[in-house]
């Protein structure tokens, strides 16, 4: 059995969706002045490696804290999607067949490699179409290793607006996923970790996403 760290580092100026509060850390209290180490935290709650509620696009959906814990841990299914072009729609096509209803289902673009620079922004994302194939084939929690599942900038969020329609939960801004494809081709389970802090009433937060491998 291994783990598999598949979250960003959180830092000063890090990437953040267009018009998301920047993040800031500095240090509150020191050793030597205060007697112990502190940190100041300053960010957005969709803040790096983080899960969207169905709260974040709908004030009548549920909140963070309104979900089951189920929704945060579970069984992975891997979908490689890293021959995708950017800005380009990952359609139905590439889930049919995959997805098992209650497994997580990770989407592996490689655009990860991209964090930092602008060539982020101009991810893969998926369709409307393939959300509601992921939404009726049972699945209640999707991430992708980019900065949303709807294009950016997105319209209207199509499938945010779907997943989230059905209390599912949406991780975003996930690295290190080509592993996970490498062991699910050589059938090894893999069971994932996405809880968040502990927000109430929150439209989501910040996760340490987390892989077990064999």
């Amino acid at each position: 059995m291994r783990l598999i760290d598949l979250s960003v580092e959180i830092a000063t100026g890090m990437p953040v969706y267009p018009g998301d509060p920047q993040v800031a850390i500095a240090p509150a209290l020191s050793v030597a002045a205060d007697g112990v180490n502190v940190l100041h935290l300053d960010m957005g709650s969709q803040s790096g490696t983080h899960v969207d509620a169905p709260f974040h696009i709908d004030e009548a959906l549920p909140t963070l804290d309104q979900l089951p814990l189920e929704r945060f841990w579970g069984e992975a299914v891997v979908v490689d999607a890293r021959g995708a072009r950017p800005r380009s729609p990952l359609g139905p096509s590439l889930f049919e067949g995959m997805p098992r209803a209650g497994a997580i289902v990770l989407i592996a673009t490689g655009w990860s490699r991209h964090w930092g620079t602008d060539d982020y922004l101009t991810h893969p994302y998926l369709t409307r179409e393939a959300a509601e194939l992921l939404v009726a084939a049972g699945v209640r929690t999707v991430g992708i290793d980019a900065l949303s599942v709807d294009a950016t900038p997105a319209d209207d969020f199509p499938a945010h607006r779907v997943l989230c329609g059905a209390h599912a939960v949406i991780a975003e801004n996930l690295t290190g996923l080509a592993p996970l494809l490498d062991a699910q081709t050589a059938g090894e389970p893999i069971e994932v970790s996405l809880l968040p802090l502990r927000l109430p009433s929150a439209d989501g937060a910040p996760v340490r996403a987390v892989a077990r491998v064999g």
